[in-house]
């Protein structure tokens, strides 16, 4: 076994240039008592990081911040009966964690820096190399040395994973087939994050089976979508952008003419739930958010929320970056989208951008050097990057967000709202600059080599935010990486099918 020293050196370098930390934000016991009710992840009890595909989940502990508390082995893994819960790693690969964690959310604190990212490391290097992990356990005050054998099969990520990279390829087949298994009767995986990229990620192999399964969820879309906006639902935004992405792509594939039909009706519905004058806030607003009423015909004008018109705090970047790339998409399917609507949901978004590329939250600027959350910072740019418009202004903005993506990276895994769902958006607008590409795959490297589970699935790690994990949090994860391997493909129009990947300025701290 080939132990993790000096040779390992320029890894160690490139995960540590920074000065990143763990994302978990400590709020009395969240996250760790956060549960699944159901699924793969319910016996563990609570939400712990998974290391990789050894089957270990751990807490980080405040009182012993270079060591990882080992709270739940799964049966059957590579790590059973060999590492138990209560013990404590303090180290791996032969040496010992040598950095503390630093907890919380917020720019000098994302990140692995600590015994999590040492961890990755090691867990990569045993992976191609002997296939044995050493891990260092303090077991009731007995420091033990334990050998977990995790195997070759997989190998480590390829310099420029996951292109031309068989560890990447291998996975993203796995959880191809994994999205095939876990996909309901009627279609559909359970949520738009799911509904988005499953399919997406499903429709960019050539084999039957996966794209039955993509196909199977386009009839979902058409069958669950209409033009009015009565009996959309609850949060029937989120789900008819998500219909209006997936519709596009498929037709884009396929140039199924059925697919025409349910594209005019999810394009009349977004019309209509567009937020662009006050005579559309719902009374209810008055007392629900009464600090969030418009007073002028500009405020929010052009973006959507949660559902149609206005309601709550409003329209949000997330949606209005969704609904932007949706008519995008639309529009190159020969839909007569309304240039003044997408320019409205334009303005809106870069009405919320600082000099700095990131997006806020809704359509005003947090301050130009803040940043954090990266997901709406990808919809927004991928909309720019595809807007059907000769106008240097669109390529502009997308590759101002392009290379905020590369250059705040540290944040990828901890998106607001649904965290998998941003992780898809900012790598795949990244992917259009290819340095922010490269910058943000190996920032994260990591995670895409701890979030990987024994049984071949994602996991939803830890993250300041829970929406999302659950029982259906492995397919979130597992639909998210699927989709992100598949993105040097370039076989769809949102991984940069036909667009000229030309070399643009570029800066990265």
């Amino acid at each position: 076994m080939k132990k993790l020293s000096l040779w390992f050196a320029p890894a160690l370098a490139t995960l540590f240039a920074s000065t990143p930390a763990t994302q978990v934000d400590y709020n009395g016991n969240f996250p760790w008592s956060q549960t699944a009710p159901s699924g793969p992840d319910a016996p563990v009890g609570g939400w712990w990081y998974n290391l990789g595909i050894t089957g270990i989940r751990v807490e980080l502990m405040p009182s012993r911040p270079k060591h990882l508390l080992v709270q739940y082995v799964f049966p059957s893994s590579p790590a059973s009966g060999i590492v138990l819960p209560g013990d404590i790693l303090t180290g791996a690969g032969g040496v010992p964690f040598v950095q503390d964690h630093q907890d919380g959310y917020g720019p000098d604190v994302f990140g692995a820096q600590g015994p999590i990212g040492e961890f990755a490391v090691a867990l990569e290097v045993a992976q191609g190399d002997s296939g044995d992990l050493a891990v260092t356990v303090d077991r009731a005050g007995t420091i033990l040395e334990r050998i977990v054998r995790v195997g070759t099969t997989y190998g480590s990520f390829a310099e420029n994973y996951p292109a031309n990279c068989p560890k990447s390829a291998l996975i993203r087949e796995e959880l191809l087939d994994y999205l095939v298994a876990t996909q309901g009767a009627n279609g559909s995986w359970g949520s738009p994050p799911q509904d988005t990229f499953a399919p997406l990620a499903l429709l960019t192999s050539g084999d039957p089976a996966h794209r039955a399964a993509a196909e199977a969820n386009v009839q979902f879309h058409a069958e669950t979508t209409l033009g009015t906006l009565e009996g959309a639902g609850s949060l029937s935004n989120w789900r008819y952008m998500a219909a209006g992405i997936v519709l596009a792509e498929y037709y884009l594939l396929t140039r199924d003419p059925e697919i025409l039909t349910e594209l005019d009706e999810v394009h009349e519905y977004l019309i209509r739930s567009q937020y662009r004058d006050i005579s559309q806030v719902s009374p209810q607003v008055q007392f629900s958010h009464p600090d969030s009423v418009p007073t002028t015909p500009e405020e929010q004008h052009g973006g959507w929320g949660h559902n149609p018109g206005f309601e709550g705090y409003g329209p949000i970047a997330m949606t209005t970056g969704q609904g932007a790339l949706a008519y995008a998409l639309m529009q190159r399917c020969e839909i007569a989208v309304r240039r003044q609507r997408h320019d409205e949901a334009y303005a809106y978004l870069q009405r919320g951008t600082g000099s700095n590329g990131y997006l806020w939250y809704a359509d005003e600027v947090a301050d130009d050097d803040g940043w954090a959350d990266l997901g709406r910072t990808g919809a927004s740019s991928l909309a720019n990057f595809l807007a059907p418009y000769r106008d240097t202004r669109y390529l502009n903005d997308a590759s101002k967000h392009a290379i905020a993506i590369g250059e705040f990276a540290r944040s990828f895994p901890d998106t607001h709202g649904s965290p998998p769902m941003g992780m898809g958006y900012a790598a795949a607008a990244a992917s259009f600059l290819p340095p922010s590409f490269r910058q943000l795959m190996d920032t994260n490297r990591w995670w895409f080599a701890l979030a990987h589970c024994f049984d071949g699935s994602y996991y939803y790690q830890p993250n300041r935010d829970n929406a999302g994990f659950g029982s259906d949090s492995r397919i979130v994860a597992s639909a998210i990486t699927a989709f992100i391997f598949s993105i040097p493909e370039r076989n769809l129009i949102v991984t940069g099918r036909g667009f000229a990947h030309k070399a643009r300025p570029h800066r990265l701290r």
